[in-house]
This record gives structure tokens, C-alpha cells and sequence, in this order.
């Protein structure tokens, strides 16, 4: 047996190999003790104390312990006996029937409903890197094409987060990739593999690195799941143009998906917009989410169906009681493609299945041609349903293997044996009744093992009454077991039979399971158009909750929004609490608007809110605002905050400089730009001239010319607006009463000449005794920069003062007129110039 492990450990080297003997799988030699500190059981040895090391599971608990080893990144080849150990001659044969990685998990328990579990294939050809990415749990497939560049690709790569990447070996960014933490597989195409994916793989001609992705995916997927891969049957090329190109420092920075701090979905974007009934649902309203639509039709198609389920409060209520009804079609049609599904499944599609009709009339019913044109596109697949309805019994046992599954009446030849079978069972009751009255034996027993059959059990004390014709099966410590050739025969007849009952219900199950395989493209369509509804449901049940309004796209420059609101933070606090504000942003006079104020104020809230309103009126839902007119933008870029990146050896202003770089090297005139602080990392001179040239950048339409919202604590900067078209400055209005403020958290006109910092410290807590120090500091500081305001003023204070004393001589020396001037005089005029630069 250990040699048979070690042949097949042999082709497996980069997996763990759980081993199955008897009710256990067994990890040996290093593998065990891998297993055993992943899983934290005990390891021992076989053939003792210096044998061959040892780890075992039971094997009715694999998918606990197979989770914990998934979580941490393992390969797993689930390697089962393959016959039946009794009639085995020699090693019972074994083989590994499965691989299970971090990117194919298909078992639902593993899963989480509402998201997708990706996995990526990486390759190249040319110039061009192909990214292919699937849902094996769903069947979901796409890819795209992007330039061979490490950013672009990351980019790609964190929208989707894929659980596993498969990487060929001469990819050219392979070392790169190992920064992202991805769980890198190596992997060659198997060409012989592949070849009967050739009708899939004709849908991708014009794109040969997509092409090349798409084959490295499937070739690794049908080597490790050793299955037709049947659920996997249409290919979608994503187009990059038709969708804003989110990078992952603002799906980060915008908390679309989890929150910055604690990673948590709970506090985010999607938490709060997720009103979803079904799985489906929620996965594509993620999906969504992660990328906004570019064009205007296409949003309004959207917002149009959004409007028609508003205005019929019945209609959308039946949706969403008729979508919660149905299961996870996808996840449902995977598990009979790999032919793991059970009765209760089947039971469940049927009921899913069974509302399709019902949602499609009431679709049709409305007065809407998009949502007509939505119910057009769902199949009814009664004949599905009812062969299901007249096979399966309404409440299945979980297992095929014990019976009880296949209703009667469905096959005539099970309907024999199950009377058989039930007959059987009545005639040892009737039986069990006349042995004791015949023998004069009460506490006479007829049981049945599966060692020993049926058998007749009498305790000792009654051995004097045993009839003759008893035959002695087996003795025990206080009876004795017997049969006879009457019992024997109805032995075989009801054993026989419920043998037969379970090889027949599991071959009639396999034939249902049949007709539901040939039905899984349109199973996985009406799956594909439910949760598609589900979003749009779900966005008009969010805009009656929480009063959100439709937005009118534009793909003009200007913004405008009126009484805006954050859609998380409103949330978090009482709703009637939140301070609403508006926003003007335009390429021409309100290009970059520079936001001052003391911290804690609500800056980045109001930043925030304004890029979220964007996002949300793109993805086609309904925002947080009385009105609003958004200018379609490409791209949100955020530079909010900053922390050190220990693991790349970047302090927080690298961090900070690295992202306001992306910016300033990918963003167009059509980006939304959102900068927080930038510059705060390095000292105040550096900080401010940074800041200060990054806004000119900004402002400048040959370079860029984007809308931006640049909050700051540089309070020179809002000099700017005197100085450049579409400059304006706004500030956070605050109320002071003696040495206290209170944050209004309302945006108004003009900029701030304070930052109220010691008055925040106030009220964050700090000791008074500090406080009353940080006065007496400031005050001397501030007597001090009065005193000494040419050595300590500002970059921007210098060049302001430098600026008007270089005019006032100008003037002074265009005033002079030469013709009328003595030599003397000149010398006089000169020395009187001289004195007065000398103390510039």
C-alpha cells in the first residue's frame, strides 16, 4: 500500500495527498507533516516510533479539514479507492479522482453565496498579455486583452481578486506577480487536453494572447477536476473601453467593496446597496459595482428599468417574493455537471424553476418595454419540471446511496420491488408474532445485521423451548441467534429486492440527472437574466429606502449635484442627522476645487460622496442627491490617506508620491480626480510646492484638464484662485464660541485661513494641560513668523512679497527720466536702488 502511495505521490509532487484507507485519508512521509501543523492534529508514525510519519482524517469530515488547507494556499489531490474492497484481489486499486486548489472550489460550503471565486490564467503574445478568468462554481468564463505592462495587468487583477493564477513559465512578469500574494500555480498547455474545447476556443480567434489564456485555464482545469467541464460552455471578451477603469487604490480608498480597516464587507459601498434576494444577484451587483458603464444609453437603459419598478410598487414587490424563491441556479448547475448533485438539489432547481414562468408574466405585465424585452429572454422549462416532479419525492433523504428517493409511480419495474420489498417486511412481522405464540417464547426477537442477515434471537433463559427445526446461527454471552429455511427465504427475497430498489433509483436518479445536463445552458441563462432583475430590484428598493434619486448622465464636462449626501456615512449615523451638500464641477470655471478646513471636519467625506454619486449613477442606480447631473468620467482616481508599505520598503510619502504619480501619468480630461493631503508627508516647503505643481498640472488642458477635488491643510494654496481660471476655494464652515468649535460639515464658498488644530485635539480628549501649552506655543510661534516674516514665510508668502517689491522698483526706475538727470543725480538714483534691493 505505502509503495501504491508513493507511485501516485510521484505525479502529483506539488499537492498534498490525502490518501484514502478504510473510514480515513492519510497523509504520509512530509506531506503528513504538513497536514498535520495546517490542520493541527497529531502526527504519528506507522510501524512505530521511527516509521513512516502519519497524519489521518476522518473521511466523513474532509470538507472541514479541506477548507482549512485551501484557506492556506494548498493543492489538494483527493486520491479514493476505486473498487469495492471485498472484491479486491490484493491492494484495493486507487486514484486520485480530484485536485482540489484555492481557484476550484466548487462545494458551496466553502463558498460565499453572494461572491464570485475566480481564478486567472496569465499569458502573452507579442506585446499583449491575455487574461483569462473563471468561476468554476458557477461556470462564469471571460477574458481580455491588455498591453504586456505589470500595472495594467495588476489593475485587472485586483478587480477581480482572483483566488489562484495560473502562470506559464516564460511569462515575462512572473517574478513580479509573486508581490500580489497570489497563489501562483505552474502549469503547460496539454494540447490533447484541450482539443475537445475546440468549439469554445473558435469563439476567440481574433484575440491570440486571450487565446493562449484560455487555454492554459481550461487544460489546468480539466487536469485537476477530471470532468467534461460541461457547465463551462460560453466564452464573453471583455472590452475594457465600454467600462470605467477603476484601479485598486480606489476600490481601496472608496471602501467600494470592504472596508480600509478591518477588511470587512460590513461598512462599505456594496453593504449598503446590496438589497438583493438571490446569490446570482449579489454576485453580478458586485460585478456591477467594479465596473461602471462608459455609455450613455446603456446607463439610462438601466435607470429606465430602475424607474419602472418604482412606479409599480406591486410589480416590484411580486419580483422580489418570486426572486427569493429561487436557489442558486449557477452554483446548482455546476454540481450536475460534475455529478455531485443530490435529490435535495434537484428538488430545489425544480422548485427554482417553477417561478421562472411566473416572474416572466410578470414582467410582461408591466409597461415597460426593457423589462418586457428582460422576460423575453427566460426559458420555461416545464418539461424539466415535470419529470422532475413526477421522479423525485417531495422531501428527498440527502443521499441516493440508502433509497427513498424516486417517487412511485415513475417506473413500474421499482413500483414491483418496492411491494416486494414491503411484503417482505410485513411477513417477518406477522412471522416474528407466530414463532412466539408457536413456541410459547414472549420475548422471542426477529432482528437483522449486515453481518448475519435476519436471524431469530432467544436469551438463554427460554434455550429449553428452542423447536428442533431452529438451526443455531451464533452464540452470544446471554442468548443465541438461529434461522430457518422459511426465514432464509424471505431473507434473500427482501434483501434481494432492496438491493435491486437501490441500483434501479440510482440509475433512474442518473437518467433525471441526464435530462438536467442537456437543459444547462438554459438553466444558466435564465440564471444570468434573474440576477441581472435582482440588481435592478434591488437598486429600486434602495432608492425607496433611502430616498435616492435618478441622476441625468451627461457625456459633457459639467457635474452638478444638489444636496448631495454620503451613502454609507448617512447610514452610520441618523439619516436626518446627515448635512447634505452641493457640488459644481466643470473643465472650464470650477475645474479643481480647493477644500480647507480643520480635520474631522468632513473634507474627505464630501470628497468621497462626490466620486461615489459618480459611481453610482454609471453603474445605472439611483443616487444620494435632490438632483443630479453627472458628467460621464473614464477613470476615479483617489489619493486618500497613506500608510507605510513595510513589505516593499516604501515610507508613507513614497506611498503618497507613487500614487499621486498614476495620477498625473494615466488621468484625462474625462477622470475624476479626488487628492486628500497631498504633500503632508515631507516637510512644508516640499509639501506645498508639490501640492501647488500638481494643480497646475491638473489645470492644464494640453497635460490633463480634469475635474479635481484637492483637499488641504496649506491654506497659501487658495491664493491660486486669484491666479488661474477654474480655481475655486471652499472651506468647511465652522461655528467657534470662546475656545470651542463646532463642525457644521457644510461646504461653503471661499477658502480657510485656519486649521483649528489644537482645537481638535480639544475635543478628541487630549489633556488640558497640553492644550494650554499648545496655546502658549502658538502664540509665541506666531509672534515669532511676524517678527521674522521674510526668513519664515512660506514659499508662496515669498514669492508674493518678492513679486510686489520687484513692480515697485519697475515703476520707480521706468519713472525716471533720463534726459533731465545729471550724472551726480544718476550716481545718487543708483545708490538709493542699491540700498533698497539689499534688503530684499
Amino acid at each position: 500500500m505505502i509503495q501504491q502511495y508513493i507511485d501516485i505521490k510521484k505525479q502529483h509532487q506539488d499537492c498534498l495527498l490525502l490518501f484514502r484507507v478504510g473510514d480515513f485519508y492519510e497523509l504520509f512521509f512530509e506531506d503528513a507533516k504538513i497536514g498535520a501543523k495546517a490542520l493541527e492534529i497529531a502526527l504519528t508514525s506507522r510501524d512505530g516510533e521511527d516509521g513512516i510519519p502519519l497524519a489521518g482524517i476522518p473521511f466523513h469530515a474532509l470538507d472541514t479539514y479541506l477548507a482549512k488547507l485551501l484557506k492556506k494556499g494548498y493543492k489538494v489531490a483527493i486520491c479514493d479507492q476505486v473498487e469495492d474492497p471485498k472484491q479486491a484481489k490484493g491492494i484495493v486499486k486507487r486514484e486520485v479522482v480530484k485536485i482540489v486548489t484555492p481557484g476550484t472550489i466548487i462545494d458551496e460550503n466553502l463558498l460565499d453565496a453572494k461572491d464570485n471565486n475566480f481564478m486567472c490564467a496569465l499569458s502573452c503574445y507579442g506585446n499583449k498579455a491575455g487574461l483569462a478568468f473563471v468561476d468554476n462554481s458557477t461556470g462564469e468564463f471571460f477574458y481580455t486583452e491588455e498591453r504586456l505592462n505589470f500595472e495594467s495587468i495588476n489593475r485587472i487583477i485586483q478587480k477581480y481578486l482572483p483566488s489562484e493564477c495560473i502562470v506559464s513559465s516564460d511569462f515575462p512578469l512572473r517574478t513580479q506577480l509573486t508581490r500580489l500574494n497570489l497563489n501562483i500555480s505552474n502549469h503547460e498547455v496539454n494540447d490533447t487536453t484541450i482539443k475537445s474545447f475546440d468549439t469554445l476556443l473558435n469563439q476567440t480567434t481574433t484575440h491570440k494572447a486571450g487565446k493562449e489564456a484560455i487555454s492554459l485555464l481550461i487544460s489546468y482545469l480539466s487536469e485537476t477536476q477530471k470532468n467534461s467541464l460541461s457547465h463551462i460552455n460560453k466564452i464573453k471578451f471583455i472590452e475594457l473601453n465600454k467600462y470605467m477603469n477603476l484601479d485598486y487604490t480606489s476600490i481601496r480608498n472608496l471602501e467600494l467593496i470592504t472596508t480600509i480597516k478591518e477588511n470587512r464587507k460590513k461598512g462599505s459601498l456594496l453593504s449598503i446597496i446590496d438589497k438583493t434576494d438571490s446569490a446570482m444577484g449579489g454576485r453580478k451587483l458586485k460585478q456591477w459595482l467594479l465596473n461602471p458603464l462608459l455609455n450613455s444609453e446603456e446607463i439610462d437603459h438601466r435607470l429606465n428599468m430602475v424607474e419602472s419598478l418604482l412606479e409599480d410598487g406591486l410589480l416590484l414587490k411580486s419580483l422580489k417574493e418570486l426572486i427569493g424563491k429561487i436557489y442558486d441556479l449557477e452554483r446548482l448547475s455546476t454540481k450536475v455537471a460534475y455529478q455531485t448533485v443530490n435529490p435535495k438539489d434537484l428538488v430545489a432547481l425544480k422548485h427554482s424553476l417553477q417561478n421562472i414562468p411566473k416572474i416572466k408574466e410578470t414582467l410582461i405585465s408591466s409597461n415597460s418595454k426593457s423589462l418586457v424585452s428582460l422576460a423575453n429572454r427566460l426559458c420555461a422549462l416545464d418539461q424539466l419540471v415535470s419529470i422532475i416532479e413526477q421522479g423525485i419525492v417531495p422531501s428527498p433523504p440527502t443521499t441516493i446511496k440508502d433509497g427513498g428517493v424516486i417517487k412511485e409511480g415513475f417506473n413500474s419495474e421499482l413500483d414491483e420491488l418496492n411491494y416486494t420489498a414491503s411484503n417482505g417486511r410485513n411477513f417477518l412481522a406477522e412471522y416474528e408474532e407466530n414463532q412466539r405464540n408457536n413456541t410459547g417464547i414472549k420475548s422471542l426477537k426477529v432482528r437483522y445485521n449486515k453481518v448475519f442477515g435476519y436471524y431469530i434471537e432467544v436469551t438463554k433463559t427460554n434455550l429449553s423451548l428452542v423447536p428442533d427445526y431452529y438451526i443455531r446461527k451464533q452464540t452470544l454471552t446471554n442468548a443465541e441467534r438461529y434461522f430457518t429455511d422459511e426465514l432464509k427465504k424471505y431473507e434473500e427475497l427482501i434483501l434481494g429486492a432492496s438491493e435491486k430498489i437501490v441500483e434501479l433509483e440510482y440509475k433512474l436518479f442518473c437518467e433525471i440527472r441526464e435530462a438536467v445536463l442537456e437543459c444547462i445552458e438554459e438553466i444558466q441563462n435564465n440564471s444570468n437574466v434573474i440576477g441581472e432583475l435582482d440588481c435592478l430590484c434591488s437598486f429600486a428598493t434602495l432608492a425607496i429606502d433611502n430616498n435616492y434619486r435618478k441622476p441625468e448622465l451627461t457625456v459633457g464636462d459639467e457635474t452638478s449635484i444638489t444636496n448631495g449626501r454620503h451613502p454609507v456615512i448617512e447610514e452610520t449615523i441618523d439619516r436626518k442627522n446627515f448635512i447634505s451638500n452641493d457640488t459644481v464641477l466643470d473643465c472650464s470655471d470650477n475645474q479643481v476645487l480647493i477644500i480647507t478646513g480643520p480635520n474631522m471636519a468632513g473634507k474627505s467625506t464630501y470628497m468621497r460622496q462626490v466620486a461615489l454619486i459618480t459611481l453610482l449613477a454609471q453603474v445605472g442606480c439611483y443616487v444620494p442627491a435632490d438632483e443630479a447631473k453627472i458628467s460621464i468620467v473614464d477613470r476615479i482616481f483617489t489619493r486618500v490617506g497613506a500608510s507605510d508599505d513595510l513589505s516593499s520598503g516604501q515610507s508613507t510619502f513614497m506611498v503618497e508620491m507613487n500614487e499621486l504619480a498614476n495620477i498625473l501619468k494615466n488621468a484625462t480630461s474625462k477622470s475624476l480626480i479626488i487628492l486628500d493631503e497631498v504633500g503632508r508627508g515631507t516637510s512644508t516647503f516640499d509639501g506645498m510646492s508639490i501640492a501647488q505643481s500638481a494643480i497646475e498640472y491638473l489645470l492644464d488642458k494640453k497635460k490633463i484638464g480634469a475635474k479635481t477635488l484637492f483637499a488641504t491643510h496649506y491654506h497659501q494654496l487658495t491664493s491660486l484662485e486669484d491666479r488661474y481660471k477654474g480655481v475655486k476655494n471652499y472651506s468647511i464652515a465652522v461655528k467657534e464660541e470662546n475656545d470651542s468649535i463646532t463642525f457644521l460639515h457644510l461646504i461653503k464658498k471661499g477658502g480657510s485661513d485656519r486649521s483649528y488644530g489644537i482645537q481638535v485635539a480639544k475635543l478628541a480628549g487630549v489633556p488640558a494641560p497640553v492644550i494650554q501649552r499648545s496655546n502658549e506655543i502658538l502664540k509665541f510661534i506666531e509672534e515669532d513668523f511676524t517678527a521674522k516674516q521674510d526668513s519664515s514665510a512660506t514659499q508662496d508668502d515669498i514669492f508674493q512679497v518678492m513679486s510686489q517689491k520687484a513692480q515697485e522698483l519697475i515703476e520707480e526706475v521706468n519713472d525716471i527720466n533720463l534726459n533731465d538727470i545729471t550724472p551726480i543725480e544718476a550716481l545718487t538714483v543708483l545708490q538709493k536702488l542699491q540700498n533698497k534691493t539689499k534688503k530684499y
